[in-house]
């Protein structure tokens, strides 16, 4: 394959005419167009093979044009020629541009711009080459990171005699800033986690991993203690999670907001700390409602942040839905928030944890009605067994 167009940009629209009919006459069709109006309106250009810069205009002008066409990919090469100033040629061949120069002959002109055409594929051809071999890359190192972050999260969920427990996950992209978890603790207590980190894609991943790793273990492994009420591990994770992420990555950015309670299922109580979340929901089989605010702010952010311990109590009946902002936040085709009214509608006590969520998620694709997901979607649902529609029977997921 050889060019077929060229263009030929000059101080004025009449470039000399012994090149343009050079270029003619090696077989390429040719226009011809002042270097001010293009700078004005790029689209002059049209979608050329090659390119002739008069070197004239000086090294600035025809940098700054070949980049603008680049961009536009109204170019596949570029020269300059020689019109009349041979300094201001050299300065532009010194800075890496092919060139004409005269006398400007039909077979030279034709062979010159087929070369520069030539390289011009080939270094595209290159570069194409490189994009692809980059994505490609970032999407295996996605997949491995998409794989580590579903070990990270439980296979199953606890299942304590009396209590549901059910979660959803949905990331935006192929990984997630999202996390939930559950476990039981030494004493036969539940800890559960809903957390985000501030960002998305394959760093908050292993960020998300990271703090995982660091609450499950401190909680898990923290031994019976004099704190009241048993909530050692409750603090002890969260406050040696935030001072190593403080300490260790504040200068990455990230930081996170976190739910983490504590559950005694065989009265129902409730300990928990909130690190800057949004407040979980809890609807009472009584038909009243409570939320469970901040008592503390995001982890990561300063090493010696406090943090303050929350109660609650839930009787028979009564369900606790923890979520991500990814819920409250998600838009319809208009840019109409979710909102926290609609999820509230949608929290209705009487159902099974798996129900709830399953309703959540119906009044979600309602409002979102095709619209892309723009964030993570993470909901964790918790509720105890004993109204009367659990003669029946329900299970979590």
């Amino acid at each position: 394959m050889v060019p077929a167009t060229a263009l030929v940009v000059g101080r004025t629209a009449d470039v000399r005419p012994d090149l343009v009919h050079a270029v003619r006459g090696a077989g390429l069709r040719v226009r011809s167009v002042a270097a001010a109006d293009l700078e004005a309106d790029p689209s002059l250009a049209g979608r050329p093979d090659v390119v002739l810069l008069s070197a004239s205009l000086g090294l600035r002008r025809v940098a700054l044009l070949s980049g603008r066409l680049a961009e536009t990919g109204s170019r596949r090469s570029a020269l300059v020629f020689a019109d009349g100033d041979l300094t201001a040629l050299e300065t532009c061949v010194r800075a890496g541009f092919d060139y004409l120069t005269p006398p400007y002959s039909p077979s030279l002109v034709r062979g010159r711009l087929t070369a520069a055409w030539e390289r011009g594929e080939l270094v595209g051809a290159v570069e194409l080459l490189a994009v692809e071999s980059t994505v490609r890359e970032y999407e295996r190192d996605l997949s491995l990171a998409h794989d580590l972050q579903a070990g990270f999260l439980p296979e199953s969920l606890p299942r304590p005699p009396g209590w549901e427990l059910a979660a959803r996950l949905r990331p935006a992209r192929l990984v997630s800033g999202d996390f939930y978890d559950a476990f039981e603790l030494s004493d036969g207590r539940l800890g559960f986690v809903v957390a985000d980190v501030c960002d998305k894609g394959l760093s908050a991943a292993l960020f998300v991993a990271l703090i995982r790793t660091l609450v499950r273990h401190t909680a898990e492994r923290f031994p019976d203690d004099p704190w009241q009420d048993g909530a050692g591990p409750l603090v002890h994770a969260v406050v040696d999670t935030n001072r190593y992420l403080a300490r260790n990555h504040l200068r990455q950015g990230y930081f996170a907001t976190m739910f983490f309670g504590v559950l005694d299922p065989r009265s129902g109580s409730l300990l928990y700390i909130n690190c800057g979340h949004l407040p979980p929901e809890l609807a009472r089989a009584d038909g009243t409602r409570a939320s469970l605010p901040p008592t503390g702010p995001a982890i990561g952010l300063l090493p010696d942040s406090e943090y303050h311990l929350g109660h609650a109590v839930l009787l028979p009946g009564d369900v606790l839905l923890a979520y991500t902002d990814g819920v409250v936040e998600a838009r319809d085709l208009y840019g109409g928030q979710f909102g926290r009214e609609a999820l509230t509608a949608a929290v209705v006590p009487g159902r099974s944890a798996a129900a709830l969520l399953d309703g959540v998620d119906e009044a979600l694709r309602g409002h979102v009605d095709g619209a892309e997901q723009s964030d993570d979607i993470t909901m964790l649902a918790l509720r105890r067994q004993g109204a009367p529609d659990d003669a029946a029977g329900s299970t979590g997921s």
